[in-house]
């Protein structure tokens, strides 16, 4: 029986994941956020995202996002609960999935088989996560998995997206990168966001990027250019190494096989997504 990798793992977790992500860029969330008194943008993100913990403040939202501006979240939180209740949002952040999905993968593949095993394996696998130390994760395990499949499989793949999350939070912090160093270094692989992305969607100023890469450099960690140095880079590749390793929990209970099935079932899924432009992917490259 083959062993099953952190690299299979990994692999998993990346076809599923834009599943998930799509939601926060379909334009039925602006619409529907908005209809219940929400600004597009940050704080319907905001609120989408941290509503299954509640009415929570800035800083519990600012703590659990880890990598935007305090200063932007303090303006949308608390006052997105003035306009919108959590159980608003969360009623309402279910019907966005429902739409946004059906729009994307068609009615057919929605009440198809292949959804149908592709959210039970999901749902398998989140099994094996844990809730200690993993404060999005676990606001977001409190709530119950919708039965429809198409809708399960979303949550099951929000689960494991913040349980991952949660985990690369830890990494950060054990690696002493604030959140804003922390998307200057990811910016800098030049695998990701463009830092004008990040500074727009994060909130952070010109001159707060380039306070943090000044930071980074008395670390040894960027150049003049604004590259990883070769310590920059052993440091990223440590944080990812870690991430995987925090998150490898629930591939390890589905075992090679299911997890080799849950990824060939949920990458026609995804390939249909990113097919659509669901996903910014103009914003990605340096």
């Amino acid at each position: 029986m083959t062993t099953l990798s952190l690299r299979a793992s990994r692999r998993c977790y990346n076809a599923l994941n834009p599943l998930h992500s799509a939601f926060y860029f379909a334009p039925e969330h602006d619409e529907e956020f908005a209809a219940l008194g929400l600004e597009a943008g940050s704080m319907a993100y905001f609120a989408g995202r941290a509503a299954p913990m509640g009415a929570v403040g800035a800083g519990v939202v600012t703590a659990t996002f880890y990598n935007f501006s305090p200063a932007l979240v303090g303006h949308h939180i608390p006052r997105a609960w003035q306009a919108a209740a959590p159980e608003r949002v969360l009623e309402t952040r279910v019907r966005i999935t429902d739409k946004y999905l059906t729009r994307l993968l068609g009615p057919e593949v929605i009440a198809s088989r292949r959804m149908a095993e592709t959210a039970e394996l999901a749902l398998r696998a989140t099994e094996a996560c844990e809730r200690p130390g993993r404060p999005l994760y676990a606001a977001n395990a409190d709530l119950p998995a919708p039965d429809a499949p198409h809708l399960a499989l979303w949550h099951a793949v929000t689960l494991l997206r913040e349980h991952r999350g949660d985990g690369h939070i830890a990494a950060l912090v054990q690696a002493e990168l604030d959140g804003l160093e922390a998307l200057v270094t990811h910016s800098a692989t030049g695998k990701g966001f463009t830092p004008h992305f990040f500074q727009t969607t994060r909130g952070w100023t010109a001159r707060q990027w380039a306070d943090a890469e000044d930071r980074l450099r008395e670390r040894g960690l960027l150049d003049e250019a604004g590259d990883l140095t070769e310590h920059g880079q052993e440091l990223r590749r440590a944080i990812e190494a870690d991430t995987d390793r925090l998150a490898f929990a629930p591939y390890r209970h589905l075992g090679q096989d299911a997890v080799e099935r849950l990824t060939e079932l949920v990458t026609p899924f995804t390939q249909e997504m990113l097919s659509s432009d669901a996903l910014p992917m103009d914003h990605f490259g340096r």
